[in-house]
């Protein structure tokens, strides 16, 4: 048996993948969890062999969970799957240890046939978007991501510096950073483009 622990914040969306993945003979659903910290506290528990997860989710993001397996050595494969069709995404995802990476609009049976061919070792990645992820590298270290991730959902420099327990002016100087990496006029400009690109 597969066994798998399935994170998604949307609960329509968590219920049919669960109900979904039932079907198959093979494949166990051991938990379902809304959020990465909750995905996180099962993991430990639960010890699946496969992470189902999404990539937005509140508080812990899909590949920051992924980082936080890879730092910790557990030993679960992670795959992805997403709306996020973008390349620096992907890329983040594949340094973080990430076996598969599948999009939410792909018919439904490959799901299935991803998390066997991950379980047997290999990889499951959406062929589309691995040829596209080597093309532009992502400029922005995890700070300066961090950062800008808050700045975009509207806090200040203050309550950034805050949120990481950082300084006021250390918090300024990533995201002037990021704003210069990105060639933008503001920290919302970086924001939109960087989260187009798939790097926030």
């Amino acid at each position: 048996m597969i066994r798998v622990l399935l994170a998604e914040d949307q609960a329509m969306v968590r219920g049919a993948l669960a109900a979904l993945l039932a079907l198959e003979s093979d494949i166990e659903i051991l938990g379902t969890s809304p959020d990465g910290e909750s995905a996180w506290c099962a993991l430990q528990q639960l010890t699946p062999d496969i992470l189902l997860t999404d990539i937005e989710m509140p508080g812990l993001t899909g590949l920051e969970l992924a980082q936080r397996v890879q730092r910790h050595a557990l030993p679960v494969k992670v795959v992805i799957l997403t709306t996020f069709a973008r390349p620096g995404f992907l890329r983040r995802a594949l340094d973080a240890g990430v076996r598969g990476y599948l999009l939410k609009d792909a018919p439904a049976e490959h799901l299935a046939e991803a998390l066997r061919q991950v379980h047997r070792g290999g990889r499951a990645i959406d062929p589309q978007l691995a040829q596209d992820a080597w093309g532009e590298a992502d400029p922005l270290t995890d700070r300066e991501r961090q950062a800008l991730r808050l700045a975009g959902e509207g806090l200040s420099a203050a309550e950034i510096a805050q949120r990481l327990n950082l300084s006021h002016g250390t918090v300024r100087n990533y995201l002037s950073e990021a704003i210069g990496k990105l060639g933008v006029g503001n920290r919302i400009e970086a924001y939109r483009l960087a989260r187009q690109k798939g790097w926030l």
